[in-house]
């Protein structure tokens, strides 16, 4: 991965991370994931991009769902703690999308490792 194509996947990321953060405000149990896999998937659309790679939304929403998958297996606790703490008047407004964004941006950097392997040079 050259320097400018890091420069560009961070920003991808970090804002793929705000709006799935954004999308986590809502106190409802499960929609937190729904705004994860959404903003995901655009996500790694525009990170195939930066390698030169062009992914379909659905290919893009498969690697997505096991990047999500596998964040979540590897952080079980930080996962059920951003769904439960919803259940949580003002607490859950502050911790799902925060929890939320450090996971997207864990999965970000894991899927643009692997699309700069799949299109990189």
């Amino acid at each position: 991965m050259t320097s400018d194509q890091e420069k560009k996947c961070h920003a991808i990321i970090h804002t793929s991370a705000i709006g799935a953060g954004g999308g986590n405000l809502i106190p409802v149990p499960g929609v937190g994931i729904a705004a994860d896999i959404v903003a995901m998937t655009t996500m790694t659309m525009s990170l195939a991009g930066v390698f030169g790679g062009n992914l379909t939304e659905e290919a893009a929403k498969g690697i997505a769902i096991t990047a999500i998958k596998n964040t979540m297996l590897k952080q079980p606790i930080k996962t059920l703690t951003k769904e439960l703490s919803k259940f949580v008047p003002f607490l859950g407004q502050v911790v799902a999308p925060t929890i939320s964004i450090t996971m997207i941006e864990a999965a970000g950097w894991s899927i643009a490792k692997e699309l700069d392997r799949k299109f990189g040079i």
